[in-house]
């Protein structure tokens, strides 16, 4: 479980830049399954700066809610940045945000592959008419320190990029 106020160092801040510029930010979240989400909307007065958020944790509600192409997933698997940044440029396609973050990784205990290991993930971002980008994550310890370091990292790059 996320500590809700662990994570508000990041996420006040958070808000009051994405306040200043008049932004929204959307998510679409796979292995933290809604906790960006989560954090984002336990801060009172979220609904000025907050769109909306996905929980793709399937392919197929990858594909079907975000439009990422199946063959990208085929191609890439779903841990990747092609399909992080894909679920980024969704998100921010199907919302009215102007900053999308994505999230896809193997939070463990299982599903790891060779050459993808648990503590994986991919964090991937876009702005509207601006900044694409994804970068990789290597998260340790158990499915809960996964998705809390994952939480973290995407708040964390969600502020600089609202504050440059």
């Amino acid at each position: 479980m996320l500590d809700l106020a662990a994570v508000e160092p990041l996420v006040l801040p958070l808000a009051g830049r994405l306040r200043a510029r008049g932004w929204r930010l959307a998510t679409a979240e796979s292995c933290t399954g809604g906790l960006i989400a989560a954090a984002c909307t336990a801060v009172a007065g979220s609904s000025d700066w907050f769109e909306r958020g996905w929980v793709s944790y399937s392919n197929e509600a990858k594909s079907e809610l975000l439009g990422v192409e199946a063959a990208l997933i085929a191609a890439h698997g779903a841990v990747s940045g092609p399909v992080a940044r894909a679920m980024a440029e969704g998100a921010l396609a199907r919302s009215r945000a102007d900053l999308a973050l994505a999230v896809t990784g193997i939070a463990g205990p299982g599903g790891a592959t060779p050459g993808k290991p648990v503590g994986l993930v991919w964090l991937a971002w876009v702005q509207r008419g601006g900044t694409v980008g994804a970068r990789r994550l290597h998260c340790s310890g158990d499915r809960a320190a996964v998705r809390a370091q994952t939480v973290r990292e995407a708040l964390g790059q969600a502020l600089r990029l609202a504050s440059a």
